[in-house]
């Protein structure tokens, strides 16, 4: 990333888009955003707490993943002008973890909508850096009643 790229939300929006504070914060940029799909950014930092051995963990590839499923349903809440709801991972499926990204690279996660129903939602979620792909899941997300 130049820091050229369009964006939708970073800083404080951002931050008020997920339920996650500072230092558990695992994505910084919303890049792309529809009904279907995300695409968020994130630089590894050096003092992040998910790297070991100038490394990102798996762990925080998983986290990356379900942060930016948190920021799709944010940002739709804050579109609709009403605040978001509370979800939680319900199952991760197929989870692959193919590489660790090393500090100071930016991963860019892509999350697709495949079924929303009832407050339950399916989606294929990816992680590249560097146009490899680092690591894949499907998950299952639900919301707090």
């Amino acid at each position: 990333m130049s820091g050229s790229e369009p964006h939708i939300a970073v800083g404080e929006l951002l931050l008020s888009l997920i339920p996650q504070k500072n230092p558990f914060v695992m994505v910084d940029t919303l890049a792309e955003y529809t009904e279907k799909r995300i695409v968020s950014h994130f630089l590894v930092q050096a003092d992040n707490v998910l790297v070991t051995e100038n490394h990102f963990s798996a762990p925080g590839l998983i986290e990356n993943m379900a942060q930016t499923i948190a920021l799709h349903m944010g940002y739709k809440y804050y579109l609709l002008k009403l605040p978001a709801p509370t979800g939680y991972i319900g199952a991760i499926k197929k989870a692959e973890i193919l590489q660790l990204p090393k500090v100071s690279e930016t991963l860019t996660t892509t999350v697709d909508i495949l079924h929303d129903i009832m407050g339950v939602t399916l989606v294929q979620a990816k992680v590249e850096c560097n146009g490899a792909l680092m690591a894949s899941s499907e998950m299952k997300t639900a919301l707090a009643q």
